[in-house]
């Protein structure tokens, strides 16, 4: 069975930093690409990373470049967002998504995990 599981959300101040991890379990993780998305109340839910099975390509929304950074651990089934600079506007529930495909795709994934909330507050 398909399970991705996040892990590393919380509450931080404006100006913290705070790491979310994406254990996968269930299938043959390096074959895919794996996305980071996040909804934030009463908005759409939007993309906010996205990194190849080979780790080579990275792409990110224009509202987290050069903040968030994308990366991931094959040997451990593991995707990171390393997220700095944290701003109000990135209050959300954080979502990791695995398309079927090698890289980074504009169709939707294929599967998703459970969330993970983010607040930024002072």
């Amino acid at each position: 069975q398909l399970q991705l599981v996040e892990s590393g959300g919380g509450s931080v101040q404006p100006g913290g930093s705070l790491r979310l991890s994406c254990a996968a379990s269930g299938f043959t993780w390096v074959y895919y690409a794996i996305g980071w998305f996040r909804q934030a109340p009463g908005k759409e839910r939007e993309g906010v990373s996205c990194i190849s099975s080979s780790g080579g390509s990275t792409n990110y929304a224009d509202s987290v470049k050069g903040r968030f950074t994308i990366e991931r651990d094959n040997a451990k089934n593991t995707v990171y967002l390393q997220m700095n600079s944290l701003k109000p506007e990135d209050t959300a529930v954080y979502y990791c998504a695995a398309w079927t495909a090698s890289i980074c795709v504009t169709y939707p994934p294929d599967y998703w995990g459970q969330g993970t909330q983010v607040t930024v507050s002072s």
